[in-house]
């Protein structure tokens, strides 16, 4: 029996769109409804032959989002809907709604991200329980980011002096001025990028180098390998080893006895022998808890350094680079609106960007103000005031009409005591610092901090006076 061929293509053409409903069915399932809304309700079935899969997308960045960060779940949803030996190609506008411009490209056997990582697991040697012996060059991935580097890194007023430091450790890695380094600062302000940085900037300088970043969870968890195995003096040697050792999230080790352990006798032996130490974390040291007073000290030998959350200046530039990095022209009305309204870290400005971009796509339209005002109501927070500790003293002594040093003093004079003993409660109430760390700013124990505390709480239902001066203080802190 013979068919017409007009019958049987509309019958393929059916097979096609189930297969390629199907497909995005699975990548919605995998990536989530609003993740797919952005990255895939775009895309456009342009054809199968068989062999190969063509997709149409609405720009090259899509491409580079798809095979950098997608490409393991389209992969297995193009196998599990169009078979296992089929390829994958795209079409791209280089000029919107032009097919003239229409460029193919196709998709590479490998995410170009997941052949690098392959390669450098193949060469080296991550894990100090894999590799105990002596390392030669070659044998450690130092699990840099190549685009974490200085050239990238916008300096400013408010992030210049740990920028400075930072630069200077990375070109004079044998000088022992600031060795520590200690880096701290909000979450999302730019301290992983910083001392990445240094590690890259060491590698240019000297290949051979044994540079090593490592977050402190990574560094636990490999400890809780080498105590199953029995292998904790191998783990230490192997760290012992390194030129520089580069500590993210340093707050992570907090309680962590058999970490702080292991962790001393690597900082001893690499402190001694000269080699670069650098620390970031969420709080300076005299701030952390849990944390065994000889590493506290170890960390105060070097440098201390905040890194601020960015200023207007900065975030404007912040914002000109990853605007143009993404291929982005913001307006200055647009440029200047964001960074006026937002006292976000590097990482929100990323993700207003990233906002804008998307929108700017999926809409077709020109970047306005009012596309800047629609993302951030969206995607930035409200900000709120920071009050620190130093704020609540000053603040306590004006309304007390005192020099703020006598706060810190042993005077056990009424009106003094009174004042100190608010500050513990307004710091209490009003910072995140727990009893330890107020206790260390004013020279007191943690119990006389509690005490403190409860006394306050205790009489202001009954104390008039007492009750006018922490709402009138906390009243000023907010304002």
């Amino acid at each position: 029996m013979r068919f017409s061929r007009q019958p049987h293509q509309a019958i393929m053409r059916e097979q096609f769109q189930q297969q390629w409903n199907n497909f995005t069915r699975l990548i919605r399932a995998n990536v989530g409804q609003e993740r797919f809304d952005t990255w895939f309700a775009d895309a456009t079935f342009n054809g199968f032959d068989g062999n190969e899969l063509t997709i149409g997308l609405p720009s090259h960045f899509f491409f580079e989002k798809y095979e950098y960060d997608f490409y393991n779940i389209i992969i297995a949803s193009l196998r599990r809907s169009f078979g296992a030996g089929v390829k994958l190609a795209y079409e791209i506008n280089v000029i919107n709604h032009d097919d003239n411009s229409k460029v193919r490209i196709e998709s590479p056997e490998q995410s170009p991200v997941i052949y690098s990582k392959v390669n450098k697991q193949a060469r080296r040697a991550v894990n100090p329980l894999e590799s105990q012996d002596n390392l030669d060059e070659g044998e450690i991935d130092p699990q840099l980011n190549e685009s974490l580097n200085f050239q990238n890194y916008c300096v400013g007023e408010s992030n210049k002096l740990p920028f400075t430091i930072a630069e200077y450790i990375a070109n004079n890695p044998n000088k022992n001025d600031f060795n520590p380094f200690f880096l701290y600062g909000d979450v999302g302000v730019g301290k992983t990028h910083l001392i990445q940085a240094i590690g890259i900037r060491i590698k240019e300088i000297n290949p051979a180098s044994k540079v090593l970043f490592m977050p402190m969870r990574q560094f636990q968890n490999l400890l809780a390998g080498a105590t199953i195995k029995k292998e904790i003096p191998g783990f230490i040697n192997w760290f012992q080893q390194m030129d520089a050792l580069l500590f993210d999230d340093l707050q992570e080790l907090s309680f962590k006895d058999g970490t702080m352990n292991a962790l001393f006798p690597i900082f001893n032996h690499l402190h001694h022998r000269g080699k670069t130490l650098v620390f970031t974390c969420d709080r300076p040291p005299v701030e952390l808890d849990g944390i065994t007073d000889r590493l506290i000290d170890r960390f105060k030998w070097g440098v201390t350094e905040k890194l601020s959350r960015p200023d207007a200046s900065l975030r404007k530039q912040i914002l000109h680079y990853k605007a143009s990095k993404n291929g982005l022209d913001l307006p200055n009305e647009v440029l200047d609106y964001i960074a006026e309204n937002t006292a976000g870290s590097v990482r929100e400005l990323e993700g207003i960007v990233m906002g804008i971009l998307t929108r700017s796509i999926t809409l077709n339209a020109p970047i306005s103000l009012e596309m800047a005002r629609s993302v951030m109501r969206n995607s930035v927070k409200q900000v709120k005031k920071t009050i620190n500790f130093d704020m609540i003293v000053d603040a306590t002594a004006e309304y007390y009409n005192l020099n703020p040093d006598v706060i810190f003093s042993k005077s056990r004079v009424r009106e003094i005591a009174d004042a100190r003993m608010v500050a513990m409660f307004l710091g209490n109430k009003l910072t995140e610092l727990s009893l330890k760390s107020i206790g260390r700013k004013l020279n007191r124990t943690h119990t006389t901090v509690m005490h403190g505390i409860a006394a306050v709480k205790d009489r202001m239902p009954f104390a008039r006076e007492l009750t006018e001066a922490v709402e009138s203080i906390e009243a000023e802190l907010r304002r």
